[in-house]
């Protein structure tokens, strides 16, 4: 697996790196098919922040974590990513009986996804339609905020593509830009 770290407001050390790059890669043990994990490192105030994000054929482990110092942070995100694995991984056992995760992720993400036991699991309630207008990420923000929604799909008119805004547990905004591989 292969770490794509990024630093915010704080300069990634040597030391820094191969400690997140030991923490991180004892996730290999669990998943086999990840390719990349985006790890962000970050400073606000006193509060060292890691965020991590890794995609496993359309399943994502994401974790976030504040602490008091940054090797601390990252042992924590951590923990929170292997209990996630873990929930995962459970629910699979129970559903293949003792079947091995690194096997079943693919194949059970991809089943999901065409299995018609998933959509009664998660049914579909409604179904909106709407015209995307061209507009910018300011405009779209300010859509969203009139909707009152926590998210706003729109066509970027900077760059010609469909994006969504949303607004994030801390307050700011974010927003997706989706790409095809």
């Amino acid at each position: 697996m292969r770490l794509d770290i990024r630093g915010r407001n704080i300069e990634i050390t040597d030391a820094l790196k191969d400690y997140t790059t030991k923490r991180l890669s004892k996730l290999e043990k669990y998943i086999d098919d990840a390719r990349i994990a985006q790890v962000a490192l970050s400073l606000e105030g006193e509060d060292h922040k890691v965020e991590v994000t890794i995609p496993l054929n359309g399943l994502i482990l994401r974790g976030e974590v504040s602490a008091e110092d940054m090797y601390s942070a990252i042992d924590m995100v951590v923990e929170k990513l292997e209990k996630q694995i873990e929930k995962h991984k459970t629910k699979l056992y129970r559903r293949h009986r003792g079947a091995g995760l690194k096997h079943l992720v693919s194949d059970e993400v991809k089943q999901a996804a065409m299995d018609r036991e998933a959509a009664e699991k998660f049914p579909i309630v409604k179904t909106k339609r709407f015209a995307l207008k061209p507009m910018d990420e300011e405009e779209a923000i300010m859509q969203m905020a009139l909707l009152g929604h926590n998210f706003f799909m729109f066509h970027n008119a900077n760059t010609g593509d469909i994006n969504v805004v949303y607004k994030r547990i801390d307050g700011n905004f974010g927003l997706i830009e989706p790409y095809f591989d």
